[in-house]
């Protein structure tokens, strides 16, 4: 339909441009949900794997996904049941610290001779003053930083629930949803489609799959290396360098390694720096020696020995697509970058260049 009234183009002009900002609001508004489904999805596909294996082995659909639901919850329950002691430890020495910290600050004589003694050119009172003033001017975003804290970590579990809840809902009814999206392709097409997206199914489930892998690795390996680390200063008499929270520390190093490329790293640190502000010398020394030859091991052998099977994507895009993710998305664009970019690579390879050749 040809429009030859400049009036008629410009009013249908303005109307698509406002149809595109209501769609952009609209995405914008839903972001939280969509992010939960991406989520849920993405972790289907990894769990799919493992549910196909159970059903080649005789086993009913349901009776597999209960299986595989069943082993993840109890490895996380028991994890998180490890950690539970640790917290419960430290508030109680919290706790007990408290009237402590209250008598230290009533008695204000011990802080200036301490800061005296240990800063001496910077003037007390202009540094008290400072503080006492910076309190009390953001007495108010102090508060609200606390109850801010507690509805996030409120919205986390909630989050947490809904996605648990989609990814046992996309695992039940994955094939079904396939067969819907297989529908819509033209006939012609169709096969070349479902080939194509059964590999990047199978690419994405194989990524999930070994980033567990790396991060069970990492977790276990943490764990015995702690407590060897332990029972070797036990044995020799330094009480300083005694390990007293591995089950924490190996839980944190599993947890962090799920995240692609900076995970490990990040994991190590914080680690390192609990270790230090715990355990003290010597346990510091040796744990981030440790953790300097497993990131090596991690990083040259297993890094790439699980990677290269799981998903074939060349070592500078798994950089710049783990980057990209994570600016854009933050931690779950870092996690779905890299199959997303072996989904394009995929494409490109099999799509794309043959197509080009035809011409």
């Amino acid at each position: 339909m040809k429009i030859q009234n400049p009036f008629r183009l410009g009013l249908f002009g303005g109307l698509g441009v406002l149809v595109a900002i209501l769609i952009g609001q609209s995405i914008t508004s839903l972001g939280t949900i969509l992010t939960y489904v991406g989520t849920a999805l993405f972790l289907a596909l990894g769990i799919d794997p493992a549910v196909s294996w159970l059903e080649r082995h005789r086993l009913p659909r349901w009776a597999a996904i209960v299986l595989v639901f069943l082993g993840v919850l109890l490895v996380f329950g028991g994890l998180v049941t490890a950690i539970i002691p640790v917290v419960v430890d430290q508030v109680g020495k919290l706790i007990g610290q408290i009237p402590d910290l209250i008598d230290l600050v009533r008695n204000q004589s011990v802080i200036e001779d301490w800061w005296r003694d240990t800063i001496p050119w910077i003037p007390y009172e202009t540094a008290w003053k400072n503080v006492t003033d910076f309190v009390n001017a953001n007495v108010g975003n102090i508060t609200s930083g606390l109850f801010t804290g507690v509805a996030t970590i409120a919205q986390g579990a909630f989050g947490a629930f809904i996605v648990l809840t989609l990814t046992l809902y996309f695992v039940s009814s994955l094939a079904t949803i396939k067969r819907a999206l297989y529908q819509l392709v033209p006939a012609t097409k169709r096969e070349t489609f479902i080939d194509l997206s059964e590999q990047i199914s199978t690419s994405v489930g194989r990524y999930v799959a070994g980033q567990a892998a790396m991060g069970v690795s990492n977790g276990i390996a943490s764990f015995i290396v702690l407590n060897i680390i332990g029972l070797i200063f036990t044995w020799t008499g330094v009480e300083s360098g005694t390990i007293d929270y591995a089950v924490l520390y190996a839980f944190l190093a599993m947890m962090f390694s799920l995240v692609p490329l900076v995970g490990t790293i990040s994991g190590a640190v914080v680690i390192t720096l609990a270790v230090w502000a715990f355990d003290g010398f010597p346990a510091v020394l040796v744990v981030g020696l440790w953790y300097l030859v497993y990131m090596q091991l991690e990083a040259y052998v297993l890094g790439p020995a699980v990677m290269n099977r799981a998903v074939k994507v060349p070592g500078v895009v798994v950089v710049v697509a783990a980057l990209a993710g994570g600016t854009l998305l933050g931690v779950l664009g870092a996690l779905i970058a890299i199959p997303v970019a072996a989904a394009i690579l995929l494409i490109v390879k099999q799509v794309v260049v043959p197509r080009q050749n035809a011409l």
